[in-house]
């Protein structure tokens, strides 16, 4: 190998050097912290997770993935029963199963795929159905069949839907004031506070994030 060939070289390993250290800079080290800057400075909640803290400050959750209000599973049960005392969310029939965030039981997101006129998601339906206009009867108040919304037996696209309709919060108020000895109208209020209109008056439905709503409702039991 003669001189020059030995300098080309040495030059062209030096100029690639240089162009990755530059492009190591910008692309993994620049652009990064400009990027995390901007989020921060103009979109800090929603860059943090989208985060939602109680009256002393705590995370609880973020509004973007559901949670489940449950009682601790007894022995013998193959799914824990429902926490009735807070308001509850969507089913959550996913794919899989949580062993370390245990207040959700997802931990791979997805729906039942099954048709509308398969045999096993009617019955599920039709035991999820049953099971709301129980749970939601109370001595002064009884849930009717026809009031139950689709969201109330139906799990989301991701079985991890944040809210529920307005519809299905409001079948689960009185319920709700029972458990907790609070007045219907009190939830009611609590209710209409938390429920978020269609964007810009026209796009998507009215909803309720149940989270923000439980944590709302945390802090008035504990007045």
């Amino acid at each position: 190998m003669t001189h020059n060939t030995v300098s080309s070289t040495a030059r062209l390993l030096g100029a690639g050097l240089r162009a990755l250290l530059v492009l190591t800079l910008l692309c993994g080290v620049l652009y990064p912290l400009a990027v995390t800057g901007v989020a921060q400075a103009l979109f800090n909640d929603k860059a943090n997770g989208s985060e939602i803290k109680d009256a002393s400050g705590r995370v609880v959750g973020s509004s973007l993935i559901g949670q489940r209000y449950d009682l601790p599973l007894k022995d013998g049960q193959e799914s824990p029963a429902p926490d009735l005392k807070w308001f509850q969310p969507r089913p959550s029939n996913g794919l899989g199963t949580n062993s370390v965030n245990t207040r959700y039981s997802l931990i791979l997101s997805g729906a039942t795929n099954r048709s509308g006129d398969n045999e096993e998601l009617i019955r599920w339906v039709k035991d999820a159905k049953a099971a709301v206009v129980k749970d939601n009867s109370t001595p002064a108040y009884k849930a009717k069949p026809a009031d139950v919304p689709a969201d109330a037996v139906t799990s989301s696209g991701s079985g991890l839907d944040p809210d529920i309709s307005p519809a299905y919060a409001k079948l689960q108020v009185h319920r709700v004031a029972e458990r907790n000895g609070l007045g219907v109208q009190e939830v009611e209020a609590l209710v209409a506070d938390h429920t978020t209109g269609r964007l810009l008056g026209f796009l998507g439905e009215p909803r309720v994030n149940v989270l923000e709503l439980n944590t709302a409702l945390r802090s008035l039991t504990r007045g």
